[in-house]
């Protein structure tokens, strides 16, 4: 018989739970044969006292081993992926997956719908018409096989002991643990099968991961993890003070992102594109030195070979690749408004929070899973971080259908400051 009382009693006291108690608890846990209020008592308990490296790491492997785990035997390459911590702008994965696949290697990558004041891949993916991103392990694996690159949700046999945790962390406030968001990250991407990660750790205002100190100690966390299961890992801590790229909302990052395929686009976007498929090609034994990926990155990005595997990525997913030459094809917004700078001065962002709520706002955002999401809705941001402005030049320009616009403006006002001087961080902060 499970003894919960004792489990719960281990950790309140500060203790370490021992393996067979991890995983007798997750196991009961996914069964319904544990309750939530006894999982929250345990959830919270690890909240107040964290937990030793080896007992999360059983704790990673149980949830890993909850569900079905991705096995690609027959590929014949070896696997790879990235996963960023998430940001305004952030929409790295979308031209990162084909050029990696067009360097030899295989992404399979499953992600996640933005929740909060941060986008979710899934949603800026479904921004192209008929783009399915809810596939069978069957589609999935046929899409992998011909083009290299599988982008996918969450399915309910994929780790189900995390979608359990992960709903209750978030209606009980406990999402921001370390060692909860790290397994709760890890369990996943392990469960694709994985040769190596790349992980991107953000900080600053628009990370979830606001403090420096704790974005490294979460990288370093999962880095561990990695290795504990023979996983050969990277992290990247990255900045999120600022927007990146020039856009934010779905519709806008994927032209952005159809930009950077075709060579062009925002030069921090690329930057990450190449230094992160770079690592990737280096862990993944197709580069011998990161400087080495990061040219093939590059190449791939201007010779047309990864917007090529995109293409056919679109069509294996249902979607409509015309778009990719014809960007009339995507929803447009019908109004547009532009945020004027009051007075001259140096652009210097403050609150991005409040730019991902302003998103939100005009209703190309998620307040509570469910939420329809106005696609077609975003920002601009014309100007870069530590350009100096005069009075009258635009800010922000809002694309919007109506709906939230003086909710937004409200909030974009107090998003940034206009300063006599600023120097703006750099975009990669660290190595790990």
């Amino acid at each position: 018989m499970l003894d919960i009382r004792s489990i719960l009693a281990v950790k309140r006291d500060g203790g370490r739970l021992s393996d067979a108690q991890i995983r007798e608890f997750l196991a009961g846990y996914v069964a319904g044969d544990v309750p939530d209020y006894f999982a929250s008592a345990l959830l919270m308990a690890i909240f107040v006292h964290g937990m030793a490296e080896d007992e999360l790491v059983t704790w990673t492997q149980t949830m890993l081993n909850s569900g079905r785990v991705m096995r690609f035997a027959s590929l014949g390459r070896r696997t790879v992926d990235k996963h960023s911590t998430g940001g305004i702008g952030d929409k790295v994965s979308i031209p990162l997956a084909p050029a990696v696949a067009a360097c030899g290697l295989a992404v399979p990558m499953i992600s996640g719908r933005g929740l909060g004041h941060t986008g979710g891949t899934l949603d800026k993916l479904e921004a192209i018409p008929g783009f399915r991103t809810q596939l069978s392990a069957e589609e999935f694996e046929r899409c992998l096989e011909r083009t290299g690159v599988a982008l996918g949700g969450q399915t309910p046999d994929l780790v189900p002991a995390d979608r359990k945790l992960y709903a209750l962390r978030d209606v009980t406030g406990l999402i921001e643990s370390i060692p909860l968001i790290a397994s709760s990250i890890m369990s996943k991407k392990l469960a694709e099968g994985l040769d190596a990660l790349v992980l991107d750790v953000k900080f600053g205002s628009g990370a979830f991961m606001v403090a420096e100190e704790r974005g490294a100690t979460l990288a370093g966390t999962m880095l561990k993890l990695a290795h504990s299961m023979g996983v050969k890992a990277t992290a990247f801590h990255t900045n999120m003070e600022r927007p990146l790229g020039r856009t934010a909302g779905h519709t806008l990052e994927i032209e952005e992102s159809f930009d950077c395929l075709e060579g062009r686009g925002p030069a921090d976007l690329r930057e990450l594109v190449c230094l992160q498929g770079g690592e990737m090609l280096r862990l993944g034994g197709v580069a011998a030195t990161l400087d080495d990926g990061r040219a093939r990155i590059a190449r791939a990005l201007d010779n047309g070979s990864a917007r090529e595997v995109f293409w056919n990525v679109i069509v294996e997913q249902g979607g409509d690749p015309r778009c990719l030459d014809e960007r009339g094809r995507l929803a447009k917004a019908t109004q547009r408004t532009e945020l004027r700078a009051e007075r001259g001065g140096v652009l210097a962002w403050r609150d991005l929070r409040a730019v991902g709520h302003a998103i939100c706002a005009l209703g190309g955002g998620r307040v509570k899973l469910g939420d329809q999401l106005d696609l077609a809705v975003g920002l601009v941001f014309p100007r870069s971080e530590g350009e100096h402005l005069a009075a009258g030049d635009v800010v922000i320009e809002l694309r919007h259908n109506g709906r939230g616009l003086e909710e937004a403006l409200a909030l974009l006002r107090r998003s940034f400051e206009l300063v006599d001087a600023h120097t703006p961080r750099p975009l990669v902060l660290a190595t790990y």
